[in-house]
């Protein structure tokens, strides 16, 4: 079968109507929602002929949509991985978030871009090329997880629980962009502690808050040890997002005269593949004693943060030159008539995706490219509706590309 004539049967309407659909069902993290998005997904797979699986994990309070449709051997096999559960609604919307509208120009909803339209985007992909009757040689895994937000929980599970493939397209919002690397999640604590004195007397205090304030512009530019490459330091990223500081421990704030001794901060940073969180950790520390040089009588604690139990995304990269690369670039310059922007790029390189843990258990080759990305997690996100359907357009051609028809 010629790939443009399949991929001019694609049914746009039908396939805006099926993310619209995604939308309203509010599937946020860890909620009954996200367990009936799951169900109906598994049911729509069943649908549409896949062999379809609801897999329980976290002692069956959660579930994942897991499909494939088998190929009659010979081909590669092609994993998608997608997550259905969303972010919280914030102030400052417009429109209804769970209503799926659409206009000429987008489709509008919580967790649109985050990311149900990647989701959306595989299932009609793989739909289309079914009901135009194409066999394929290699088999198609279509994974629906929840728990990315919890770090990837849903995944590991499926991964746990024998899902695999020569090769995956995680379809994270990159506005269509082939995603070849990005960092890891390193989250820490740093505790500053000082020497409190009135402010008549603030020149024999160790003032924990002005230690703070030299610290965070040194960790905003850090770069870490052991970077296999200038792209992989680009990777690199230090991050201070809080910050307290008063008296004692308990950061009490009602005596603002005397001279803040304690100060606790929260942040993250972001480093490539080859590097370590011990090596960040310990290029944190040294940090920490050159401030207490400068600062004398301070003492600084530094430790790794580990939120709810959560497993820290690992970081993901891919040969440009693999095949599954060179797949979607072909694919997307059939579709687009231009070369796509591939590699370690900004703001995707500093994701945490499931692609990592793909990548890290399992040693798959694999790519992040998927719709969405510039109005993602905002009040009236959205996704461009051109770029939704040209990415169910570059997923077709990828799959016939990797599975091979029979």
């Amino acid at each position: 079968m010629d790939p443009k004539s399949l991929v001019d049967q694609i049914d746009e309407k039908a396939c805006l109507d099926f993310l619209s659909m995604m939308v309203r069902h509010k599937s946020h993290s860890e909620t009954e929602g996200e367990r009936e998005l799951a169900r109906l997904m598994a049911a729509e797979l069943t649908k549409m002929g896949v062999d379809a699986e609801l897999q329980p994990f976290d002692e069956g309070r959660r579930f994942n949509a897991i499909g494939r449709l088998k190929g009659s051997g010979g081909g590669k096999n092609l994993l998608f991985n997608g997550h259905l559960d969303t972010n919280p609604v914030t102030e400052g919307w417009t429109v209804d978030p769970y209503a799926g509208l659409v206009d000429d120009k987008f489709i509008y909803g919580i967790g649109v871009s985050n990311m149900k339209a990647g989701d959306a985007a595989y299932f009609c992909a793989l739909k289309t090329l079914v009901d135009a009757g194409v066999k394929l040689k290699g088999d198609v895994v279509l994974t629906y997880v929840v728990g990315e937000l919890q770090g990837g929980v849903g995944t590991l599970a499926a991964i746990h629980g024998g899902v695999k493939a020569d090769y995956f397209i995680n379809s994270e919002p990159s506005d269509l962009v082939a995603v070849t690397m990005h960092a890891a999640a390193l989250s820490y604590v740093i505790e500053l502690t000082g020497d409190t004195r009135h402010l008549s007397k603030r020149e024999e205090a160790v003032d924990a808050i002005a230690a703070a304030c030299d610290l965070i512009p040194r960790i905003n530019s850090m770069t870490f040890s052991g970077a296999r490459s200038d792209v992989h330091r680009s990777i690199n990223r230090g991050h201070v997002g809080v910050v307290h500081g008063a008296l004692g421990r308990d950061l009490e704030e009602w005596r603002p005269p005397q001279v803040a001794d304690f100060v606790r901060l929260r942040g993250s940073c972001r480093y490539a593949p080859g590097q370590t969180q011990e090596g960040v950790l310990a290029d944190l520390q040294l940090e920490l004693d050159g401030l207490e040089q400068r600062f004398p009588g301070l003492k600084a604690r530094l430790v790794p943060e580990i939120i709810d139990g959560r497993p820290l995304m690992p970081p993901f990269e891919v040969s440009p030159d693999s095949r599954i690369v060179k797949a979607i670039n072909a694919a997307y310059e059939n579709v687009r008539g231009e070369t796509q922007p591939t590699g370690a790029i900004t703001p995707t390189r500093f994701y945490g995706t499931d692609a990592g843990h793909l990548y890290h258990e399992l040693g798959m080759e694999g790519i992040v490219c998927g719709p969405g990305g510039r109005y993602n997690t905002m009040p009236d996100e959205r996704v461009d509706i051109v770029d939704y359907i040209d990415m169910i357009k570059v997923y077709m051609l990828t799959i016939l590309d990797i599975c091979e028809v029979a």
